[in-house]
This record gives structure tokens, sequence and C-alpha cells, in this order.
């Protein structure tokens, strides 16, 4: 009995002493340490605050354990790389590739992504269409990045090639290089150079180079396997649900088609146009809850910002209008750019209020956005066709394959408000979104010269890559 009872207090003891697994420890903490960097692809402050692909997906990871998310910006890959590999947080959610040297330092869970290297060259020089024509050229790309692995290899067969490495700048940084002319040509992932482009529109893609490669989320090497493991649950379940679809079309589904034309054009536009009418859409998005550069994006979609504009259907004016609309809201001069830009806004306001709440944004917005084009009769019916068909009539990525039906008869027969010409809030609402990702970025651009020429800090951090190691947020 003695030796019993000896046996039963020697497996309790050795029961209350064995160490926490990281989740427990993570799940005991209340947080979940996360490295991440400041970049369009991964991490930035956006209209709404905390915003960017990584930065959504380790939220709802921190989300799915029940503990805060803390981040921690570092500007540099390789030093996101080390941190994670000395332990020195939970897991690093930063666009990061998967090579074989990289897996030697770190521990990667699922992929959740495919990029290709691309060169990328400024239009108006000539054009590098082989790796023979990057021979001569001012190639510079970021150091201890993958790209150099990839580069000598082909310096094997290209013996005369040859490059510099920074150690400073990243990717986004070495894109605005090659756009102000100060290099020839960088490489870059694909997904840096599409949501990039937008903002450097004289930016081309010169051809790709090496295999495709995967991004993972990269873990510390030594520890055990539980938040490992968690982490792919965590992506097996967004991937079943179709979650991690609609992140990335959310993302990258409306930088994908990249005009060249129509991006210069804003640009210059938002300079020559805008500030004319900016204090009315100021004024308006305050009155009706709504961001004045999305007020002003839909503004552009519909009139290029031209008071007096008007389609062959009627509609006219800053917002296009049509005069039932213009009855219903109480604007009585539709050329009126003070009363158009009003009218606009409470109209927006009011279709975007019969939206259901439990539609989540940015969804939500894009809802109302295809509402204020097409019609929120023709969505309703879209909707259905979507919940008929076995989709999420509550997802745009879903909606946007069925509104283009409401143009076939086959379709547009089995509802009630019967065709509509689909495909055209489809292209509206991406144009829309483009519009007010490029006005949010040049009020930024706009606002920093404005701090800088007044002698005065920002208010606010900058939406480019930071240089500072910042502590857990």
């Amino acid at each position: 009995m003695k030796f019993l009872t000896t046996l039963l207090i020697g497996f309790f003891l050795s029961f209350c002493s064995r160490p926490e697994s990281v989740l427990e420890q993570v799940k005991q903490a209340g947080e979940l340490k996360v490295l991440t960097r400041n970049s369009p692809s991964t991490y930035f402050e956006g209209a709404n605050g905390p915003a960017g692909f990584e930065y959504d997906l380790a939220q709802r990871f921190a989300d799915s354990l029940g503990v805060q998310l803390k981040l921690q910006l570092l500007s540099r890959e390789r030093g996101i790389l080390s941190a994670v590999a000395r332990g020195n947080a939970d897991l690093a959610a930063a666009g990061i590739t998967v090579t074989a040297q990289r897996k030697s330092r770190v521990r990667f869970g699922p992929t959740y992504q495919k990029v290709t290297e691309q060169v990328i060259y400024r239009t108006g020089t000539p054009r590098p269409k082989s790796i023979r024509n990057l021979v001569g050229l001012d190639l510079e790309i970021q150091k201890y990045s993958p790209h150099r692995v990839t580069l000598t290899e082909l310096q094997h067969q290209h013996p005369q090639l040859v490059w510099r490495e920074n150690a400073e700048a990243d990717s986004q940084e070495l894109l605005e290089l090659v756009w102000q002319q100060l290099l020839d040509a960088t490489v870059a992932d694909s997904n840096e150079v599409a949501v990039n482009r937008r903002f450097f529109p004289e930016l081309r893609v010169a051809f790709d180079i090496g295999e495709k490669r995967e991004l993972a989320w990269a873990f510390p090497p030594d520890t055990d396997d539980s938040l490992y493991l968690e982490a792919v649950r965590f992506f097996g379940e967004l991937r079943k649900s179709g979650e991690l679809e609609q992140l990335l079309e959310r993302y990258y589904g409306h930088v994908q088609r990249f005009d060249y034309v129509d991006t210069r054009k804003l640009i210059l536009h938002s300079q020559e146009r805008l500030p004319a009418f900016k204090t009315f859409f100021e004024t308006a998005a305050e009155q009706y809850n709504i961001d004045w550069r999305l007020l002003a994006a839909v503004s552009y979609q519909e009139s290029h910002w031209r008071p007096k504009a008007r389609s062959p259907t009627g509609v006219r004016g800053l917002m296009m209008l049509t005069q039932k609309t213009a009855r219903q809201i109480g604007v009585t001069n539709r050329l009126d750019p003070e009363a158009s830009i009003s009218g606009g806004a409470q109209y927006l306001a009011r279709v975007k209020g019969k939206i259901p709440e439990r539609i989540p944004e940015p969804d939500r917005t894009w809802f109302a956005l295809a509402a204020y084009n097409v019609g929120f009769g023709h969505l309703e019916d879209a909707r259905i066709l979507t919940q008929r068909a076995g989709g999420d009539a509550d997802r745009w990525i879903d909606l946007k394959k069925f509104l283009p039906l409401l143009s076939r008869k086959k379709w547009y027969k089995k509802t009630r408000h019967g065709f509509a010409r689909g495909s055209e809030p489809v292209r509206y609402v991406e144009h829309v979104r483009r519009y007010f990702d490029m006005l949010v970025w040049l009020d930024r651009q706009e606002r920093g010269e404005a701090a800088d020429k007044s002698s005065r800090e920002p208010t606010e951090a900058p939406s480019g890559p930071w240089s500072l190691e910042l502590p857990f947020l």
C-alpha cells in the first residue's frame, strides 16, 4: 500500500512538473506574438485601421485560439527569419517564401499562396527579353533574398550576369528605385509586383524567372508540435470554408488587371480636378459616415470628376444620378457639384442600409457599390441565384460569379427583376476598389509632404516600409 501511494505521488508530481506546451503557453499568456513587416502585401495601416493579407490571417488565427494578436514589425525579412529562429516570437507571418536553405533554419507551416519571381523594368526603357539582356544593366536585388539563389543558378549559364545586393532596401523600395529610373531593373515576387504597380504605374514585368515558390508562416525550429499542428488545423479549416480564397480575392482580386492609362489618368485628375471638389466629398462623407476617398472613387468611376458629365441614358453630374434617384433624395440640380456629391452619398448610404448587417466588411461595402450601379433589386436576384446554386450569398467572391448571369435569359427569367447587364457591377466594384486604394495612397503621400513642408512630424506612421524595429503592438 505504501509502495502504491509512493507511486501515485510520483506520477502526480511528474504530471505537475510537466512543462507546458507552446500552445498552452500562448493561451496562458493570452497573446500570440507574431513577426511581420510593413508592406502592401503583409501589414499596413488601412483606411479603417490595421490591414493586409498576412495581418488578416494572423488575426484570424489569434481569434481561433481565443487570444490577442501582438505584432512586432521588423524592417527586413532576414531579421524576421533570424528572430523567429531564435524563438523571439511564436511565428512569423510576413509573406516568406519557402526555400531549402530556409528550411534548415525555421519550421514552415502549411503553404497558402504561390508566387513567381519576376524581372521588373520601367516603361520607356528597352525591355529585357531574356537573362542575356540583363547583362550590362544596373540590376539590384534584396540582400539575402531567394532571388540571389535564382540569379546565381542562372549565372552558370550567363557568366557575365552581375548584380548588386542591397541590405537596406526592401522589395517595395527597390521597385520605386526602378520607377524613379535610379535602377535599370530588379527582381520581385509577383504578389509584391501586383499590389505596387498601382502606385508606380510605369513599372513593367519583363519576364518570369525560376519556378513558382510557395509562401508559408515560419515557426521556431526547436519547439514542440502543439502550435504548429494548430496552424495546420487552422489553414485546413480556412481552405474548407473558402475563407482563404476570399482573403486572396480581397487583397489581390482587384489588382490583377492593370490598366496603365487609367491609372495614370487618375493620378493626373487627382491633381487637376479633385481639389475643386475635395471639401464637398469630405463634408458629405462625414454626414453619411462614408470614407471620403471611397465617395471620391465612386464619383471618379461615374464621371471622372466632370460636374457636367452626361450619359446616353440621361444620368448626369459628378455622381451620375438618374432623375428618379435625384427626386427621391431631394436633389433639384444634378449639375451642382455639392448637391450631386451630397445626393450620391445619401443614396449610397441608403443602399448600404438595405444590405444585411450580418455581411462583414469589406464585402458589405462591395455589395452596396454593386447595388448603387445595377440596383438593389438586381443585387437581390443575384444573391438568390447564388444561394440556389449552393454558393454563399453573403460573400462577394461568390456573388460576383452570379451577377453576370443576369444578362442570360436562362437565368434572368427565374428572377423577380429580370434582365440586367450583370457584368457591369462586377467591373464597377473592381474599378472603385482600385481607385479607392490609389486615393488612399495619394492622400497619404500628400499629407506626408505637407508635414515635411511645415517641419512637423507626421501624425501617423508612413504607409511605406518602416526602417525601425518596433516592439510588439
